[in-house]
């Protein structure tokens, strides 16, 4: 069930060139939107992500075993169509402050603004969640993304060698970030 702060949380939003976008919160019937956002990948596409997306076990996982305590899916929709997804993965224990923010946009929706205002979104989803930090993890050869990140006001923290490995073994370098969600207050 959708925790309570972000049960009717519905966002939408204009891009430059005028289309309307809902990004709202996944829920179970939303499996073939994801299938269909994913559909499209090619091989060189997948070797980014951490699972087979175009597996439809995979997806339809997801989908009906949602457990937002883990992972607050938000999806962008154009009229009954998926344009892309944002996530928030949530930290237990000593983490449980924190949370990291991946992104994935369909192809004809990059470079229009969706990404800027999905990360946004994500942010503020964050806040509701009272959360602490933001993390994101980004490939080293992303730069525009890396600066998008940046530009919102995630900073970079350190680069790690060789911290994603694709699934033929070759590995990339992954630039680390930070933003601090809630200001530290040092008392006088």
């Amino acid at each position: 069930m959708l925790p309570e702060q972000i049960k009717n949380f519905r966002e939408v939003v204009t891009l430059r060139d005028g289309v309307y976008v809902l990004i709202r919160p996944i829920v179970k019937e939303d499996c073939k939107h994801l299938e269909e956002l994913f559909s499209p990948l090619s091989n060189e596409d997948l070797r980014v992500f951490r699972q087979n997306v175009k597996d439809a076990e995979v997806v339809q996982s997801w989908c009906q075993n949602l457990n937002y305590d883990e992972v607050l899916p938000a999806i962008a929709l154009v009229k009954d169509r998926a344009v892309g997804l944002v996530t928030l993965h949530f930290f237990h224990g000593a983490r449980r402050h924190m949370a990291e923010v991946r992104i994935f946009l369909a192809k004809d929706f990059r470079k229009r603004g969706l990404g800027t205002k999905m990360i946004r979104v994500a942010i503020d989803l964050a806040r509701k969640q009272g959360l602490h930090i933001l993390i994101g993890e980004i490939l080293a050869d992303q730069t525009k993304v890396i600066r998008a990140f940046e530009q919102l006001g995630l900073k970079v923290q350190c680069t790690l060698e060789d911290f994603f490995m694709y699934p033929d073994g070759d590995c990339a370098d992954v630039v680390f970030m930070v933003m601090q969600l809630k200001p530290k207050v040092e008392e006088f």
